[in-house]
């Protein structure tokens, strides 16, 4: 991981977008640069406020892949989504389903959130009547933090916050404007805190077997 002492607005434009950098304990970032980082979603640590097993764990990728699912409720807003990922300049693969036909949210939720697992996908988007059992099927899968949204400022906060790697909408509760909105809400926003990388390492620590112990602390 880059370290720095400082951080201009020159040495933000340079760093990858969606990366996590180390600033050292006296560093300073610019005022500009701040800006930067914000828009290009950059995580600025500080040295020793996270281990480096929590910085390897929780960091969250850049989103340029997204496998994109659905049941038979979400066939048409599926479509929808798609086709707005690609308007972004993103990838979206499409894992189905592919007709009218009756199928089972927690297969579809599945597929996604294993080609998310994987590292097939950055992200991915599970649709389905109401995307809330999408959400508690996707969850059931190592790695992957799913939440369902309607609304932007929640899907913002899901990523923000918990780093949320696949997103599930509901197309009885979303139109496909709405949809656009949520979906770009969780695009464009990132994990910028170390006190939430640290949260999220310690939400993974649970997937551990015998992880049931607490150990509560917190800033």
């Amino acid at each position: 991981m880059k370290r720095f002492e400082i951080i201009t607005e020159e040495v933000a434009r340079d760093l990858e977008p969606g990366s996590t950098v180390e600033l050292t304990r006296d560093g300073q970032v610019t005022p500009l640069a701040r800006d930067t980082l914000s828009a290009r979603r950059v995580t600025v640590v500080r040295q020793g406020e996270l281990g480096a097993d929590e910085l390897t764990r929780a960091a969250t990728r850049e989103i340029r892949v997204v496998a994109v699912g659905a049941d038979h409720t979400g066939l048409d807003l599926k479509r929808e989504v798609l086709a707005h990922l690609r308007s972004r300049g993103l990838t979206a693969r499409d894992l189905g389903t592919h007709s009218s036909d009756r199928v089972d949210y927690p297969d579809v939720a599945a597929d996604v959130a294993r080609a998310v697992a994987r590292g097939d996908a950055d992200a991915g988007v599970v649709i389905d009547g109401a995307g809330v059992g999408s959400a508690v099927a996707a969850n059931k899968i190592t790695g992957i933090r799913a939440v369902m949204a309607t609304e932007p400022l929640v899907a913002r906060y899901a990523r923000e916050h918990v780093g949320v790697n696949v997103l599930t909408l509901g197309a009885t509760l979303v139109d496909a404007r709405r949809a656009a909105e949520v979906v770009d809400a969780w695009l464009s926003a990132a994990m910028g805190e170390a006190r939430y990388l640290r949260r999220v390492a310690k939400i993974q620590r649970l997937e551990q077997p015998g992880a049931a112990g607490s150990g509560r602390s917190g800033r």
